[in-house]
């Protein structure tokens, strides 16, 4: 998998979302002729790209489901949600034992954060 792309209704909230909530950095974009931004997990490769000059569809989640990332200190990450208020279902994985915490972005994406099994809260 190299990127997620998602059309942002609104920029200042998606950003809020994936950068202050989800803690992801805005990175490096090449000038491609529209306003957008590349947010990075970590890593050298920008995970997830966005749209901020189109409509948001009609369907919002198309046919994908859900995105998911790794994620870690489930404690820090589940406080940071309940701070803001952003509704979510934390669920323990029945046999693995992950934890799995599904969201939905400002724009209507489902999101799934998944932390090790190891992990307390």
């Amino acid at each position: 998998m190299n990127h997620f792309t998602i059309v942002a209704e609104d920029e200042t909230k998606t950003l809020d979302f994936y950068v202050g909530l989800l803690g992801m950095t805005v990175g490096p974009r090449p000038d491609l002729g529209f306003p957008g931004a590349w947010l990075y997990a970590g890593g050298p490769q920008a995970v997830l790209h966005m749209y901020f000059d189109r409509p948001v569809p009609a369907q919002r989640a198309g046919v994908i489901d859900h995105m998911a990332f790794t994620a870690t200190d489930l404690r820090t990450v589940k406080a940071r949600f309940d701070e803001s208020g952003t509704k979510y279902d934390l669920r323990r994985q029945v046999g693995a034992g992950t934890w799995q915490l599904f969201t939905y972005d400002p724009n209507g994406a489902k999101v799934e954060l998944d932390f090790d099994a190891a992990e307390t809260l």
